[in-house]
């Protein structure tokens, strides 16, 4: 199939550009944070990956199985050839996952993956299970990751009703997350976090086993949404790792809109 406009965003077009990112967000997130990086990244052709149920999608019935939700994503996109995932939290997992069904399909794979502030897939899971708690219940939970949005959707019930739906399925997708292994991937991975987030570099520093291409780990200043107060020094590890390119020769072909 060929890519399909609901999944995709992008702020600015670039069809000379080297190379695409293809941002998945966070749990409760959307694309607009993301497209933006467009401006930081002058070289790079940056879209957003958008879920059903989600932002401009939110009429949509959102899916909450990972498998489920690669597998359609990987037949209606055709992401090309020369191209990179960066996922945060929730969507590390979905961009890593995608990375693998691409290759186990004998699609071309990302040539670099960016991680953030998600543990490594293998590692179990800590925490209790918060997609099935009442709405008060679900926020108190979420307070100390999502600070003010969390205090937001207290006040206002148009806005929590807009929003908590695709947030509870983005916990869903956590939840019944299984991991399987697999051959590591051959991309450059890149991962971070933030040195103040409660997840720990040794949770991070298990993705190593994924790749055999190079791999980082950097730890930024900052909690969980560390990205947002590291911006700058987040796109400048991407920009520096695109130019370098990826650790195989790929030719460049473009999706088909």
């Amino acid at each position: 199939m060929t890519l399909s406009s609901p999944w995709l965003a992008c702020r600015l077009r670039r069809p000379d550009a080297s190379v695409r990112l293809f941002c998945f967000p966070h749990s409760g997130g959307s694309v607009g944070e993301y497209v933006r990086w467009a401006d930081s990244l002058p070289s790079v052709e940056v879209w957003g990956v958008q879920l059903p149920g989600r932002g401009a999608r939110v009429e949509e019935a959102p899916l909450t199985q990972v498998r489920e939700l690669v597998d359609t994503l990987v037949r209606a996109v055709d992401f090309g050839t020369s191209f990179a995932f960066f996922g945060h939290s929730l969507g590390a997992l979905v961009a890593f996952e995608t990375a693998r069904r691409l290759r186990d399909l004998g699609r071309a794979p990302p040539g670099w993956l960016f991680l953030s502030a998600a543990p490594a897939p293998q590692v179990p899971r800590r925490g209790i299970l918060t997609s099935h708690l009442d709405d008060d219940g679900l926020l108190t939970a979420l307070e100390p990751i999502y600070g003010e949005l969390a205090l937001e959707l207290r006040e206002d019930a148009e806005l929590r009703e807009l929003i908590l739906p695709g947030l509870r399925a983005d916990l869903a997708l956590v939840e019944s997350y299984r991991h399987e292994a697999g051959a590591p991937l051959d991309c450059t991975m890149v991962v971070t976090g933030g040195a103040q987030d409660d997840l720990t570099r040794e949770e991070l520093e298990p993705w190593r086993v994924h790749t055999t291409g190079p791999f980082e780990l950097h730890l930024l200043p900052g909690g969980h949404f560390y990205l947002r107060e590291q911006k700058d020094t987040l796109l400048r590890l991407l920009g520096e790792a695109l130019r370098q390119g990826p650790p195989r020769t790929v030719s460049r072909k473009d999706p088909q809109p």
